[in-house]
């Protein structure tokens, strides 16, 4: 009986311990279950946060780039009005207009404007009998007081004085030491509008007519913001046959001094 009650201990114990070691496979192949598990739980997550970041980067980004061009063009279109309008008074003056930036600040800071100042207009009785402006004026210039009571412009003045070009045209909006920035480009680092100007002959009358172009190019003032939105924007410009940039008239063809905003 003691030998068969050894023998059977002795096989419980083996059962036992083989069963002990079962569960502790069982438990560490569960343990390890549970840490991939936790593993592919961890991947999901980080991937699904991917995935979200890249789809809110794919909208946002485009937003924020056009956002913020269009702050910086709002500026640069503001300083090619009125580089234009300076252009315009320029070419009255020397019959072409001005070919470069420094000649243009130039013009602005010591350039005379003639004014014209008018006192008395001409009657419909006056104009009925022939007498126009510029014969009013001849009359008056030659002084003759009997010529003048005879056409009734006792009254009758026109006198041209000449204020100052920044006075008239850019004091409102510039200090005299801003002019020199007037020609300086917003966000590039310092790089001034491009000037180019032609004599443009007309095929139908023959005709030479003073052309300028004022200019931009997008790399001169986006090139600090994201690279692949800007290649983006100036290979959609290409395609549609449109300028990389902004810039006011054109040396190609007439077209009334316009910007490519407008």
């Amino acid at each position: 009986m003691s030998r068969e009650r050894s023998h059977l201990c002795l096989f419980k114990g083996r059962r036992e311990y083989k069963i002990n070691n079962n569960n502790k496979r069982i438990f560490r192949l569960q343990k390890t279950k549970n840490k991939m598990k936790l593993a592919f739980r961890t991947l999901l997550v980080v991937a699904i946060c991917a995935m979200a970041y890249i789809c809110v980067t794919s909208i946002t980004v485009p937003i924020k780039f056009e956002q913020e061009q269009a702050k910086r063009e709002q500026l640069i279109i503001k300083k090619l009005v009125d580089i234009r309008k300076v252009q315009i008074e320029y070419q009255k003056q020397n019959h072409h207009f001005c070919p470069n930036a420094d000649t243009l600040v130039q013009f602005i800071l010591e350039g005379k404007l003639p004014v014209v100042l008018k006192e008395g207009v001409l009657s419909d009785e006056q104009l009925k009998n022939g007498l126009t402006e510029k014969k009013a004026i001849a009359i008056i210039k030659k002084g003759n007081k009997k010529e003048i009571i005879a056409n009734g412009l006792e009254n009758f003045r026109r006198d041209t004085t000449y204020v100052s070009v920044y006075e008239t045209l850019l004091a409102n909006d510039y200090t005299q030491e801003q002019i020199a920035d007037l020609v300086v480009i917003p966000f590039s680092n310092g790089t001034k509008f491009q000037f180019d100007t032609i004599t443009y002959i007309s095929a139908a009358s023959g005709l030479p007519t003073p052309l300028f172009e004022v200019s931009a190019h997008y790399d001169t003032y986006l090139s600090d913001l994201n690279r692949q939105q800007l290649i983006n924007l100036k290979d959609k410009q290409t395609k549609m046959n449109r300028f990389n940039g902004l810039k006011v008239g054109s040396v190609v063809e007439p077209n009334n001094n316009s910007g490519n905003w407008e």
